[in-house]
């Protein structure tokens, strides 16, 4: 398969940006074209490596704006959420269901690749939950999309936790990463407010066994608040105690971090992922990106689920990204958050193959239309991308090689039947 885009009014990547064309042969950006290979006019169009979502939970596209979950304590929306879960029953059935829709909804706002940090397991005791885990995998194998699916735990008993990351590695990608490159395995509790150090302990081994990236939790304002009534100390000291700051190692949302706690994940080698989309609305406040960048620290964007964030449009997240970031310090630009929504997030996932345009990189390509009234009047069609035409979708996806959206439609699935199938499973 070889597919060559024509004429790009500018093709961007972190490290290089210009008009062009671009070159896949098989999976992967070349640089020059194929013989016989398909030729796509992207005239009027922006180019850029697919998005890369470092922070989901897919499942929660099933339980969007339920009522009582909306600017409410976090005390009071996890019950809410608890209950809604309980009610629906979490099954291999509705993981798949939830996903199909979840990495729907990606790839048409122009994500490739979803981190997928599911928590909720109907009784982790008695199911080693590999339904659950093949159910939101074969989602995004259907649909064309990559996925990292996290093994996470809230509260589950560390040995049950332990045992059912070991079987979805096992069955999913026994070494880290599948094959094809479609499907990822990690672990990830989900914070030390919910989980203590024999649990982040019991997952880290798997990860050591399998060579899995953990992921976790940490510092938003009900993590910190937790941590102190609990063990009278910060998260991060906890998770640098407890073995979890690390360079195999991301954490998410990191709202209320000191320039002390800065410093000391940038000389761990963890990184880090902004969610606002979530944080903002919830009240747990704004990471300090730029802060972060300046430490050296490497920063990649996440939108988080649907009970708090109701979105998986990561560019428009980007968007706010950059209209919140001059509350905690020097503001971002379009192209810094762009590099977080690709390259960043990719290398939070220990994946140097996402996220870029250049030759030998996985061939996971959008292509926007900036040629509408929608564009009309911006000087700079790359910052355009973010800060005009907010929930834009793009006009062409392609993962490792092969177009899964085309002039914004999906090529494997109808939108109507994933939208009728999650509805006749969750009765709404």
């Amino acid at each position: 398969m070889s597919l060559t885009l024509r004429n790009a009014l500018s093709v961007w990547s972190e490290d290089e940006e210009g008009p062009g064309d671009v070159h896949v042969v098989g999976s992967a950006i070349a640089s020059a074209s194929a013989d016989g290979a398909e030729e796509l006019d992207v005239t009027g169009c922006v180019v850029t490596p697919g998005l890369v979502n470092a922070h989901h939970h897919l499942l929660q596209t099933a339980f969007r704006t339920l009522p009582g979950t909306r600017g409410v304590a976090m005390r009071d929306w996890l019950p809410t959420m608890a209950a809604a879960y309980r009610d629906a029953g979490i099954d291999g059935a509705l993981a798949y269901a939830a996903a199909r829709a979840g990495m729907a909804e990606a790839l048409l706002s122009g994500v490739t690749t979803v981190a997928d940090h599911h928590l909720t397991w109907p009784d982790a005791d008695a199911d080693d939950g590999v339904a659950i885990a093949q159910g939101a995998a074969t989602a995004a194998r259907e649909l064309g999309g990559r996925i990292a699916f996290v093994r996470g735990s809230a509260g589950d008993r560390p040995d049950a936790a332990a045992r059912s990351a070991s079987a979805i590695a096992e069955a999913l990608a026994p070494r880290g990463v599948s094959d094809d490159g479609r499907v990822q395995v990690a672990v990830g509790p989900a914070g030390v407010h919910s989980d203590g150090r024999e649990t982040f302990e019991a997952l880290g081994e798997v990860a050591a066994r399998f060579g899995l990236r953990r992921r976790t939790q940490a510092n938003e304002q009900v993590d910190t608040v937790i941590a102190r009534e609990r063990y009278g100390r910060r998260p991060l000291d906890l998770l640098d105690e407890w073995g979890w700051l690390a360079p195999d190692v991301t954490i998410a949302h990191l709202c209320d971090v000191t320039g002390d706690e800065i410093g000391l994940l940038a000389e761990r080698g963890a990184t880090a992922t902004h969610a606002p989309g979530c944080d903002v609305p919830m009240g747990w406040g704004i990471a300090p990106v730029a802060r972060m960048r300046a430490a050296g620290l490497r920063v990649g964007l996440g939108t988080s689920g649907g009970g708090s964030n109701d979105a998986g449009h990561l560019l428009a997240d980007a968007r706010l990204a950059l209209q919140v970031s001059a509350l905690v310090g020097p503001p971002l630009t379009a192209r810094e958050v762009l590099s977080a929504a690709t390259a960043g997030s990719a290398d939070g996932l220990g994946r140097p193959e996402l996220g870029r345009m250049a030759a030998g990189a996985a061939a996971d390509l959008c292509v926007w239309d900036v040629s509408g009234v929608a564009d009309a009047g911006v000087a700079d069609p790359v910052a355009g991308l973010l800060w005009a035409a907010p929930g834009r979708r793009p006009r062409h996806v392609v993962v490792a090689g092969e177009i899964v959206v085309r002039d914004g439609r999906l090529v494997r699935a109808e939108e109507r039947e994933i939208v009728s199938a999650l509805a006749a499973r969750v009765g709404r």
